[in-house]
């Protein structure tokens, strides 16, 4: 059976690969949010936090 979990974004349903693992980065087919894999079990996802240029510091 495949693992699903919804955005948090849209509520849209997403399928999960086989062997989710945690930190997983991933597209919502549905708005386009990036979402980030929280939890394996039970599945939660949180919106992925946005990667910063740190401009050499």
């Amino acid at each position: 059976m495949q693992k699903s979990v919804s955005c948090t974004e849209c509520d849209a349903s997403l399928a999960l690969s086989i062997q989710p693992e945690i930190g997983e980065v991933f597209t919502c087919s549905e708005c386009s949010a990036e979402l980030e894999l929280i939890s394996v079990d039970p599945p939660k996802v949180e919106l992925a936090p946005e990667i910063q240029e740190d401009w050499g510091e």
